[in-house]
């Protein structure tokens, strides 16, 4: 019997409660949620009965027992379940808990240590930026061995302490997972073992251009989050994007492959470890948009937007670090980026309520303080500390034009009037002063190299020489060191 289906059978009994971390993403949508057998003592809802009035008439710590077939809540659009502390829900063989597409929202409110397994969720009906499951960002939610599809906004939401594992999220309308919570503090996230698929149906970027609302899952500012053995594909976004503010993340060993844009965009944010990971065919669909309309800016597989190692936030890495991963196929590799016209307090910073996580606020970052050290450190995001070794990169014969690059560039600054940012200098740093490397790579194909600025593209020797000396002992088709 294949190893995955013994786990899944493991599950199913309760012998195991999760995919152990080392195992390979399964397809965890084709075979559907993982029904635990009945507890004792558990309260068995059956189709017809609202369980929102349960939930109320019960006491906390009660164990819901969803029999199987299609349960509702009501015509009511804010028709929701209001867990108490210690609930827990879980579904037998074939139970739905299915919005009607009337009902925005299935468990709302910040009950802690609620369980959610086994049960397919679909239809409702979320606003943009606003999830089914959690919608409020409970603490300490274990969401388990679902399937929760094909609902508007987000499949969930995320709280501080959660466990995702081993659901199927797919086909919602913005993203599978929304890890956002009012005034922040999320910490300690883990979202394993999980199939994220076909999400962002209704097209958010096309609707809102700019938005930065759609994907496979979005962050915002998480603080401790491990991302592992999943297998993130075919979103209509990026797979995994991480925006401002996000500390301390490991993402490994999953399986990124076909999502439209980035497969992982971590944004304005510090201190992460990317290890071995498989990207394939991922950023197709941008990167030939980008091209179509003459745009050559370096569109990345993995593109670090003012984001970098800093050893004055606490996280178990100081640096990032890209290592042992496989690159296969996608447009391009990976891009470092940093936008010297977007700081704290600047009008170029799309968040623009957040200052770095080195400066208490955002009145802070003014001229003429801002000119001189610490804050002229210390109001930019800086793409820093970023060691990008033991990885291997590959793409077609059929990649030509704008696709297979990897890069480590700004732009020139311009504004505003008293930025201190301005002309070359963020260039400069990111090229040449703040301990970006790669070594020890391996490269198949005709890879090209953009460096401090979009008008300079050099070939592999260049790239190796002085002044740039990246990529040492890596190898271009030859033995390396």
């Amino acid at each position: 019997m294949p190893a995955f289906l013994v786990i899944l059978m493991l599950l199913a009994t309760g012998v195991v409660t999760a995919l152990p971390a080392e195992a390979s993403p399964v397809a965890v949508c084709d075979a559907g949620p993982v029904s635990p057998s009945k507890p004792d003592g558990a309260v068995v809802v059956e189709p017809g009965t609202d369980l929102s009035v349960k939930t109320r008439e019960l006491p906390a710590g009660t164990t819901f027992w969803l029999a199987g077939g299609k349960h509702t809540l009501g015509a009511d659009e804010f028709g929701q379940i209001i867990p108490k502390d210690g609930n827990a829900y879980l579904g037998a063989p074939g139970a739905v808990l299915d919005g009607g597409g009337v009902n925005r929202y299935a468990f709302t409110q910040q009950a802690r240590d609620v369980v959610i397994r086994g049960l397919t969720i679909r239809g409702f009906a979320a606003p943009r930026d606003q999830g089914v499951v959690n919608h409020d960002s409970g603490e300490h939610w274990t969401i388990e061995g679902n399937t929760i599809e094909a609902n508007r906004g987000a499949a969930m939401m995320a709280g501080p302490r959660q466990q995702i594992r081993r659901n199927c999220l797919r086909n919602n309308g913005q993203y599978g997972i929304n890890a956002y919570r009012a005034g922040d503090g999320i910490t300690g996230l883990l979202v394993e073992g999980n199939e994220i698929t076909g999400n962002n149906t209704d097209d958010w970027e096309k609707q809102v251009p700019g938005c930065g609302c759609s994907g496979g899952a979005k962050f915002w500012a998480v603080d401790g989050a491990d991302v592992r053995g999943n297998w993130v594909h075919h979103n209509h976004g990026a797979g995994l994007w991480a925006d401002t503010n996000n500390n301390d993340f490991l993402i490994e060993d999953n399986l990124i492959e076909d999502n439209e844009a980035e497969a992982l965009f971590y944004e304005i944010s510090y201190n992460l470890v990317v290890r071995g990971n498989t990207f394939r065919r991922n950023t197709l669909v941008q990167g030939r948009a980008f091209a179509a309309r003459g745009d050559d800016f370096p569109v990345g597989t993995i593109y670090l937007s003012e984001a970098g190692g800093e050893p004055r936030i606490r996280a178990r890495t100081s640096s990032v670090e890209i290592v042992d991963n496989v690159f296969e196929d996608n447009w391009a590799g990976i891009t470092l980026w940093e936008n010297a016209d977007r700081f704290c307090n600047s009008p170029a910073n799309t968040s623009s309520g957040s200052c770095t996580r080195l400066v208490p606020s955002v009145s802070t970052c003014s001229a003429p303080g801002i000119a001189s050290r610490p804050l002229y450190d210390d109001c930019r995001w800086k793409t820093q500390r970023v060691s990008i070794h033991g990885n291997k990169f590959s793409h077609g014969p059929d990649c030509s034009g704008l696709c297979g690059r990897m890069a480590m560039l700004a732009n020139f600054g311009t504004f505003p009037e008293w930025s201190p940012y301005r002309g070359d200098v963020v260039s400069e740093a990111i090229t040449f002063r703040q301990e970006n490397r790669w070594y020890d790579n391996a490269y198949t194909g005709a890879w090209r190299f953009v460096v401090h600025d979009t008008s300079r593209t050099v070939g592999a020797s260049a790239w190796q020489g002085a002044p740039y000396s990246q990529d040492a002992c890596s190898s271009f088709g030859d033995g390396g060191c």
